[in-house]
């Protein structure tokens, strides 16, 4: 199997701003992103997908619908592509909250919810509930339209590393992120990062 993951374009809201579960829009018009995204795929010689899965929110549902259309798809929303909730941090600055909530959660990267939402390992276990369903001997290749958090997700689940390491990745707006399940050694393979 090949799994590509595609973090959504930029969206609407001021830099420094925290949105994880929150639906906000795209900054630019979703049709024209996905096909510079299309573009890219091609170039990258990545293979067409069997089927398209996407976040919920609609910065991503939208640059789904707009690829599987050109492909005569039909994307399958998946509430488990969704971001990171972060509770009360939500819709917020960064750099307003207060500064004893994020090194307490800081302190306690994959337990604490000084936010009131989804702890670290509750949102890992939710997107490695969504990746543990795919089937990795399958012969097809599955694009998934989702966010950076998900993305670092399923590529420390995939890679059987600690998600805190894969934190620190750079992963740019649109970024292409391709995994092959290579079943001879029995493992999956990172073969694009940040692409």
């Amino acid at each position: 199997m090949d799994l590509v993951l595609i973090r959504h374009p930029a969206v609407a809201v001021d830099a420094g701003v925290c949105y994880g579960a929150s639906d906000v829009p795209l900054a630019g018009d979703a049709t024209q992103q996905a096909a510079h995204l299309a573009e890219r795929l091609a170039a990258l010689g990545v293979r067409e997908p069997q089927r398209i899965e996407t976040s919920p929110r609609t910065r991503c549902a939208s640059v789904a619908a707009a690829l599987a259309g050109v492909r005569g798809h039909t994307p399958q929303a998946e509430a488990c592509l969704a971001e990171m909730d972060f509770g009360a941090w939500e819709m917020q600055r960064w750099d307003a909250i207060e500064r004893t909530q994020i090194d307490a959660w800081a302190a306690n990267f994959e337990h604490a919810r000084e936010h009131g939402g989804e702890s670290v390992a509750q949102f890992d276990a939710r997107v490695s509930g969504w990746f543990d369903t795919l089937d990795a001997h399958e012969k097809s290749t599955v694009w998934a339209v989702t966010h950076a958090g998900v993305i670092r997700a399923v590529t420390a689940r995939a890679l059987g590393m600690p998600l805190a390491r894969c934190v620190r990745w750079p992963l740019e707006m649109g970024a292409i992120v391709c995994l092959r399940y290579d079943a001879f050694n029995a493992q999956w393979l990172l073969s694009r990062w940040n692409a």
